[in-house]
């Protein structure tokens, strides 16, 4: 795939919402290697899945032969981007910001390949330019170049302005002078000239676009990525209800591949064009036409999620989330593992704690899956409950040894999706 050809298909892909000077930075790419970054604030110790695409899309960069650099905020981490964030947001510590870049590093490396010939991934830090410049020369250096018009122009400041129960602080206001100094700094120690990021980002990064240009009288690119979104149109972030972690010890395995199983029709076609390497004609020539003629969405799903989940946490990850959901949903838990009911337990399914007297009835009661003793011997009398997928009709059935898995686990069920998790 030849350098020119990547933006062609990261536009076929829908991989770009916005771009500054389409038709120069494709002249760019096409006669020269370039080093692009992205930026990650240090706001949490792990990334998310909202963090994914642009390391893909830095990824697919650095196979045709650009460098990849990852800038992570130490520095603006201190202060907050209130791009598009409802609320102020919560300043953290140096020490937990320090312990989390450690993290995420680890994490960036999933993606991108810093032991190659050429073109190694490089992380860098803002701390080391940011650390010993003093509030007169920031001032006299950046701050000269913007209007405070126009940054109050920027939607994601507007929409703080007029909002009757929160505004923005200085300190959140000015931080897309300090995204803005990052790029002019990337550009001028290590030749960056592209900044990739979410659709969120478009006003800092242009800022950066232009701040580059009055201190160093050099031509950068700007180009964002759509943001993934919930049902609602909220974006998967931090902050917002439904994150799905990196971390395992955050979201498990499990959880993470039935996210991407559970995906809309509607959106699988473009999630297999953003997340994965297969080719934009191989993705319409076996799912695209058959999806649209006998809605068979489930190969393509399968597909998403076992890519995703490998990628993220390996194949010992997928085996264990395959091998999880194939025993839930086929009623055959024999070849689960203790971490395997660990892990619905972490976030794979509700759970209760018993004290080990509980009857079936009192466990359906305490488990919520019936609101009395009368609707759990309905329940039980019509066939619907359910110990360890065997089927259980007897109303005075006490829980006996055999029923709690490695000790300390038994499956609740009732009909044929409601599970609840015992634990003894």
């Amino acid at each position: 795939m030849s350098k020119f050809c990547l933006i062609s298909e990261l536009m076929e892909r829908g991989c770009i919402s916005q771009c500054t000077d389409k038709i120069e930075l494709l002249n760019s790419v096409k006669n020269k290697t370039l080093s692009i970054y992205c930026g990650f604030d240090i706001t949490a110790d792990s990334l998310h899945i909202g963090h994914i695409l642009p390391l893909i899309c830095l990824k697919r960069f650095q196979i045709v032969g650009h460098k990849p650099i990852v800038l992570l905020g130490q520095a603006t981490s201190l202060i907050g981007d209130p791009s598009f964030k409802l609320e102020e947001r919560i300043l953290n510590t140096e020490e937990s910001i320090l312990i989390w870049k450690e993290k995420i590093s680890k994490q960036i490396s999933l993606f991108l390949d810093f032991n190659c010939d050429k073109n190694n991934a490089k992380i860098v830090n803002n701390k080391d330019w940011f650390n010993n410049m003093n509030i007169l020369t920031f001032l006299r250096k950046v701050g000269k170049h913007f209007s405070v018009n126009q940054m109050m122009n920027k939607e994601s400041v507007k929409r703080r302005i007029v909002s009757e129960n929160q505004g923005i602080s200085f300190t959140e206001f000015s931080y897309s002078l300090l995204q803005a100094y990052d790029f002019s700094e990337l550009n001028r120690k290590y030749s960056v000239t592209v900044q990739i990021g979410g659709s969120d980002q478009w006003g800092n990064i242009i800022s950066g676009v232009l701040l580059t240009r009055k201190l160093f009288n050099r031509k950068v690119f700007g180009l964002t990525l759509p943001l993934l979104t919930q049902s609602n149109g909220i974006k998967f972030g931090k902050t917002e209800t439904g994150t799905l972690w990196l971390d395992p010890e955050k979201t498990t395995p499990y959880k993470f591949y039935q996210f991407w199983i559970n995906r809309s029709d509607i959106d699988i076609i473009n999630f297999l064009k953003y997340f994965t390497f297969l080719s934009v004609n191989e993705i319409h020539s076996r799912w695209k036409v058959n999806m649209e003629n006998n809605d068979d969405y489930w190969s393509a799903k399968v597909i998403l999620a076992e890519h995703m989940t490998r990628l993220i946490h390996g194949n010992q990850g997928l085996l264990a989330a395959k091998r999880i959901s194939s025993c839930l949903f086929s009623g055959s838990i024999e070849n689960m593992l203790l971490t395997d009911f660990e892990q619905l337990k972490q976030d794979g399914i509700p759970y209760v704690e018993l004290s080990g007297h509980e009857d079936l009835v009192q466990s359906l009661i305490n488990s919520t899956l019936a609101t009395s003793r009368t609707q759990a011997y309905n329940m039980i009398n019509s066939n619907a409950v359910y110990v360890n997928n065997k089927m259980i009709n007897n109303t005075k059935y006490y829980f006996k040894n055999d029923d709690k898995i490695f000790g300390k686990y038994s499956l609740l069920r009732r009909g044929k999706k409601n599970y609840y998790l015992l634990c003894w």
